[in-house]
């Protein structure tokens, strides 16, 4: 089914590639979400007429009306996934099919039409075949895929749009944070803003939940943390995920701890990829939810021994120290601990090929 899909895709390969020397330039330490590769890839969506157009070009300017609906009415939803360099020189993307998945069901909350799973894998495999020689090969490197759609149709009018474009762009990416890829980070309990509510868009991965924290992130920054944890609209007790990343816990007895998804917490595909892996160490892993408050006193205590965040662009990361205008602690030695690291040696030996793949999570593209 895949080839019937990919085959309708028209290829059109850049003309003015960057020249081999300068893209081994970029290459060498790309800052994140800064460099581009040389070709995208575009779908357009018409009622009445479905899908069509889709091509994978030279990456270029998207034209736009200063009506186009997304600008007024936030019509928008992407995903971020990776594409990484194999031990035989291949390349491979990482559980694409749950991608496309979550794609659609934010397509789904922001009244956007669905678009079909073998038409997103199609667009995204086809563009990683493109733009192989962008996969860098230096360790905790990647090639970054950013699908997305938004609301093309030129009107004015509290609607659903009848008109959208979907299009991928790609950047090789190194570690996300300016530490490196195994610093551990600090976090700032953001007690003045909340990023979701129920009944709201918590679990659609829409741009305007990332507006809704950049506020909070400010103040995080201000106050010399790397990140910003928000907690539940309702109680605003529960801790619920930071600002693009979810959170797990470590406790003394080797069991992890995550909150639950309850429509106001994004389902991350790393987060579920670190249950499967943890699970299948033999560890018990919990779904439920945990307060501030708990997190603070089992810090001080010694009953929680460790506490990481993690995401497609930022993997695995360990968090060391937490400070809020009522919370302040640090967690076990404010560095990377043992089962953190283990998780995420884990996970990235998988994702680049280097360990066997049970899950069938890998697919190699070339």
């Amino acid at each position: 089914m895949n080839n019937v899909v990919e085959s309708t895709l028209s290829i059109e390969k850049n003309p003015n590639p960057v020249p081999a020397d300068e893209r081994a330039r970029r290459l060498e330490n790309p800052a994140f979400g800064r460099v581009f590769t040389d070709h995208m890839a575009t779908i357009r969506y018409t009622e009445g007429k479905g899908w069509h157009d889709a091509k994978v070009g030279p990456r270029g300017v998207i034209p736009s009306d200063p009506a186009m609906q997304v600008f007024h009415y936030a019509q928008e939803i992407f995903e971020g996934m990776k594409a990484y360099r194999l031990p035989d020189g291949g390349g491979a993307l990482f559980r694409p099919d749950a991608n496309a998945r979550r794609f659609q069901n934010s397509a789904k909350r922001l009244a956007m039409p669905s678009l079909p799973e073998d038409l997103f894998l199609a667009s995204v495999r086809e563009l990683v075949r493109l733009d192989r020689e962008w996969i860098p090969s230096g360790e905790g490197s990647a090639l970054y895929l950013r699908p997305f759609m938004m609301a093309t149709e030129v009107a004015l009018g509290v609607k659903p749009a009848a008109e959208y474009l979907y299009c991928v762009i790609a950047c090789p990416v190194g570690a996300y944070f300016k530490g490196g890829a195994s610093a551990a980070v600090t976090i700032w309990v953001s007690d003045s803003y909340t990023r979701a509510a129920p009944g709201g868009t918590g679990e659609a991965k829409c741009g305007g939940n990332y507006a809704a924290s950049l506020v909070a992130q400010a103040e995080a920054t201000r106050e010399g943390c790397d990140q910003v944890v928000f907690l539940d609209a309702v109680e605003r007790r529960w801790i619920e995920e930071l600002g693009g990343m979810n959170v797990f816990f470590v406790f003394e007895d080797g069991s992890l701890q995550t909150p639950p998804l309850t429509g106001t917490i994004l389902p991350g595909i790393t987060r579920d990829s670190l249950i499967t892996l943890a699970r299948d160490m033999g560890l018990t892993v919990r779904e439920e939810p945990y307060s501030i408050d708990q997190w603070q006193a089992d810090a001080r205590s010694g009953r929680l021994r460790e506490a990481f965040a993690c995401g497609t662009a930022a993997v695995v990361t360990p968090i060391g120290k937490v400070k809020g205008h009522k919370h302040n602690f640090t967690i076990g030695n404010g560095g990377a601990g043992e089962l953190t690291t283990k998780l995420k040696a884990a996970l990235v030996d998988l994702q680049n090929g280097r360990a066997p793949d049970p899950h069938g999570w890998l697919d190699r593209v070339f």
